[in-house]
């Protein structure tokens, strides 16, 4: 069985940094691709960032997440700088597999899903 497993998540002030991690089991992370989404409360689970040839990223957190990846840990990390109150929400890494042709930031592209790290930068 293919399962995703999210870590790193916590309690920030405002500009604080996070580091949140997914480890992929039952798949080579080589052959996934791997997306990051969250979902605040009372809102839709949303795009965040996403790893291929070439790294994407929502508008609201270009410049501040940056997704990364080591092959060898089969583990995909999401770094997360300057943290706002609007990044609050629960975090979750998913992957498909290489070649699939969706899209990168469609929730329904995607096989497989973790169960999620809350994130919560308040102060």
């Amino acid at each position: 069985q293919v399962h995703l497993v999210e870590s790193g998540g916590g309690l920030v002030q405002p500009g604080e940094s996070l580091r949140l991690s997914c480890v992929l089991s039952g798949r080579t992370l080589v052959s996934t691709l791997m997306s990051w989404f969250r979902q605040a409360p009372g809102k839709e689970r949303e795009f965040v960032a996403h790893s291929e040839r070439k790294q994407y990223y929502a508008d609201s957190v270009k410049g501040r997440f940056t997704i990364s990846r080591d092959n060898y840990k089969n583990t995909v990390y999401l770094q997360m700088d300057s943290l706002k109150p609007e990044d609050t929400a629960v975090y979750y890494c998913a992957g498909k597999p290489a070649g699939s042709g969706t899209p990168y930031d469609a929730i329904n592209a995607y096989d497989y899903w973790g169960q999620g790290t809350q994130v919560t930068v308040s102060s």
